[in-house]
């Protein structure tokens, strides 16, 4: 199918569609995945993800610049998320060996029983309102969608 010509300062009726499809339906997901979690385990979608990445980091220790990175957060932000992460007994700040300066975020024992506690409510919550809504065939095709916005976004 070939797109209509419009000029650079405006959007096809079918790719305004498309864009603003994904804005919403990406902001509608993170929403309800983030309620379920705060309700269920008082835990926030990002706090997820930070005690995940953890989780499958080695040593369940990650170098906080490189934690910002992966949960895709400003250091700032991700300095706040581990501060609250840290009063509740899930992650350690500890001094990073090759650079006695750095910080890394260590997943705590609470933090990974608390992970764990929450994983099966968050992978539910990603099956009944995403994953189940299409069937193998269009996850693959859906998949290979997203490696053509961006290259490698399907990998672990």
């Amino acid at each position: 199918m070939q797109l209509p010509i419009v000029n650079s300062d405006s959007l096809a009726p079918v790719e305004l569609a498309a864009w603003r499809g994904l804005l919403r339906a990406h902001s509608a997901l993170v929403h309800d995945l983030d309620a379920e979690l705060r309700t269920t385990h008082d835990l926030s979608l990002q706090e997820y993800e930070v005690l995940l990445v953890l989780a499958q980091a080695p040593d369940g220790r990650i170098r906080m610049s490189d934690l910002a990175a992966a949960v895709l957060l400003s250091q700032s932000g991700l300095t706040r998320l581990v501060d609250r992460l840290a009063r509740a007994g899930s992650v350690e700040r500890t001094r990073c060996q090759a650079d006695r300066r750095g910080l890394n975020a260590e997943l705590t024992d609470a933090g990974r029983i608390r992970l764990l506690q929450a994983r099966p409510t968050h992978l539910a919550g990603v099956r009944s309102s995403y994953l189940d809504r299409f069937d193998e065939a269009e996850l693959v095709v859906l998949a290979g969608f997203w490696e053509l916005v961006l290259p490698g976004a399907t990998a672990e």
